[in-house]
Formats: structure tokens, C-alpha cells, sequence
């Protein structure tokens, strides 16, 4: 490579694309972390977090719970297509005031292991400072162990049973304010 040609971060997972404008690199991100805001924002939305987490197991029934109302939801979107890639939700614990909860994270098959989860966590994470939380808890399903480990949860106990097939740990990370 020439020592002079500008050097910039590579288009990563997908997630930026390089343009080199006269030795200058602008970066551009191809998706966008956003609040679910209009009619087509929710249904896409609770159609992807049920196609995900729910109908693998022909479970039928609403994707949304009682809790949804008062929880702070983030989407992960494609600037271009506007396509929802990635939902999650995070809620404040009524029995314990400084303890968040993230539930029914989903990333669209196909995006999984591009850092679309990550940034979509660390995104909930923020939610959780605004919020004032000092410690965030979680269920995982067995095979989202490591994802959450990397990112500093802890492994506290098993914890649940869904559909008498899916084992469920509870983990929990303190969130630097």
C-alpha cells in the first residue's frame, strides 16, 4: 500500500463505509441506533422480536408484555433501507429502584456476530445511565453465555425454563455512571 494514500477504519461488520473525498475519509454509518417512534416503527419491531424469540417455537400470542409500556426501547436500523435488524428493551425493577432489566434482545438472522447485538447493548447501557441505574440484570438463553460475559455480565444462577426447552441464566453487570 502507498505510505500516502489515506488510511481509515475498514467498513467493520458492515457497519461503516470509507469515502475518500480529496485524501479525506469520511466515514458513514450504515445503520443507526433509534427509539421506535411511529405505527411502522412498533410493528416492525414486534414482528421481528417475536419472529426471533418467539416463533421458533410456534408460540402463539402477542409479542409485547405488560412491562412494555414502561420500558425504554431501542431498534437498530438500516439507514438505507430503513430495514429493523436488531430490538431490545430495557425496564426499571419496581422492587428495586437502581436495577434495570434487558429483556427480548433479537438480532434478524443473518446479522448475528457483525457487532450488531454489541452496539445495540451498549446502546441499552446508556438508557440505563440516563436512567440512573446502578446495576443491570438480564435472563440469557444458554447460547448468548458468552456474548453477554464479553461485554462484563456476570453469571449469577439458572433461572428459568421456557417452553419446557429454552434454560434461561440469570446475570447481572454494574453500570458505571
Amino acid at each position: 500500500m502507498d505510505p500516502r494514500t489515506p488510511r481509515c477504519h475498514p467498513a467493520e461488520r458492515g457497519e461503516i463505509h470509507c469515502h475518500h473525498l480529496g485524501g479525506v475519509c469520511l466515514i458513514v454509518s450504515v445503520f443507526s441506533v433509534r427509539v421506535p417512534r411511529s405505527e411502522a416503527d412498533w410493528r416492525a419491531y414486534y414482528e421481528l422480536r417475536w419472529r426471533i424469540l418467539r416463533a421458533p417455537w410456534q408460540a402463539d400470542g402477542e409479542a409485547r408484555d405488560a412491562s412494555d409500556d414502561r420500558s425504554t426501547h431501542r431498534m437498530l436500523v438500516c439507514n438505507d433501507t430503513g430495514r429493523v435488524i436488531a430490538v431490545g428493551r430495557i425496564h426499571r425493577q419496581e422492587e428495586h429502584p437502581r436495577q434495570g432489566q434487558i429483556r427480548y434482545m433479537a438480532v434478524e438472522q443473518g446479522y448475528e456476530r457483525r457487532g450488531h447485538g454489541s452496539r445495540l447493548l451498549l446502546a441499552l447501557e446508556q438508557a440505563a445511565r440516563e436512567m440512573a441505574l446502578e446495576t443491570v440484570i438480564l435472563h440469557a438463553r444458554e447460547q448468548a453465555l458468552p456474548f453477554y460475559r464479553h461485554h462484563g455480565y456476570t453469571l449469577v444462577e439458572p433461572s428459568f425454563l421456557l417452553f419446557d426447552t429454552i434454560q434461561h441464566y440469570l446475570m447481572n453487570k454494574r453500570i458505571p455512571g
